[in-house]
């Protein structure tokens, strides 16, 4: 009886032709995201600046031109456009050139994600006279009513965010409160059924505003120049 012959294996593909393929489409496909990146980084560069212009002239409606800064304790620094990515205040003129209003962000968690939002103050009666929801994800029906609820988007009206004495911190700090309860005008009467987002927008705003507006306060000089 003759033994069985083994069985022969195919010899396997020199493995370097494979490696060279693959190395020459992963850097094609590298190239390529490069390339479709560099192409439309200008694009969408230029569509966020767009939105937020639009943004601004929502909460700051009587401004004809915009200036963009960079507001910090170490002081405040005129930006150019294509700067607007370094820019966290905004300056809205009238068609005299006279300072109509401020635009700044605020943002804090909401139910599903950062709720963030885009401001007006008037330095004129200390108050903030606008907002706009800039980014939410908030369950719609519910937490987006904040951006069309009259009665609550009228709480930005005239909110009231006056300085101290010394304009060193805020009189009193903004306050989302249960919904029919208002009896101070810096608190925001709540959305119900909207409640956490309505308290996410007021945290917001209640932050940036303790944050911002006491170095506001050190160079409305500047900002009140005329160029």
């Amino acid at each position: 009886m003759s033994s069985a012959e083994p069985i022969q294996k195919p010899a396997l593909p020199p493995a370097g032709p494979m490696i060279r393929t693959l190395g020459g489409i992963a850097m094609i496909s590298g190239f390529l995201v490069v390339l479709v990146y560099q192409y439309t980084l200008p694009i969408i560069t230029e569509n966020k600046r767009r939105a937020l212009e639009q943004a601004v002239y929502s909460v700051l409606p009587g401004t004809h031109e915009q200036r963009y800064f960079a507001l910090s304790p170490a002081g405040l620094t005129r930006l150019d456009k294509d700067a607007l990515s370094e820019a966290n205040l905004i300056a809205g003129y009238d068609t005299l050139g006279k300072l109509y209003g401020l635009a700044l962000e605020g943002a804090a968690p909401g139910y599903s994600d950062i709720v963030r939002t885009l401001y007006g103050y008037s330095p004129t009666c200390e108050c903030i006279i606008g907002v706009k929801v800039l980014d939410s994800k908030e369950t719609p029906g519910l937490g987006d009513k904040v951006e069309t609820d009259k009665d609550f988007l009228a709480n930005f009206e005239a909110l009231d965010a006056r300085l101290n004495a010394d304009k060193s911190a805020m009189l009193h700090d903004i306050k989302t409160v249960k919904h029919g309860s208002k009896t101070q005008p810096w608190q925001i009467d709540a959305i119900s059924g909207a409640t956490i987002t309505s308290k996410a927008i007021g945290r917001g705003l209640a932050e940036s505003t303790r944050k911002n507006l006491p170095l506001l306060a050190k160079h409305l000089d500047q900002l009140e120049a005329k160029d």
